[in-house]
């Protein structure tokens, strides 16, 4: 008899990083109400921002 395992599936926290960061930045850049094209620049900045806190501090707590 063969023993199936389930294996389980870890949720991956960056993502959500990356997602409120995203999401944030459009309401900054809405907010802005100077244009759409300020709300686009504003996800990307917010997605960009998120990234340089995943790779700075979030990998960094893992090596402690």
């Amino acid at each position: 008899m063969a023993y199936h395992q389930e294996e389980k599936k870890e949720f991956n926290v960056n993502n959500l990083y990356y997602l409120v960061g995203v999401v944030f930045g459009l309401l900054t850049g809405a907010v802005l109400e100077v244009g759409v094209k300020w709300i686009i620049v504003g996800g990307v900045l917010g997605l960009l921002t998120a990234l340089l806190f995943v790779t700075v501090f979030v990998r960094g707590r893992e090596q402690r």
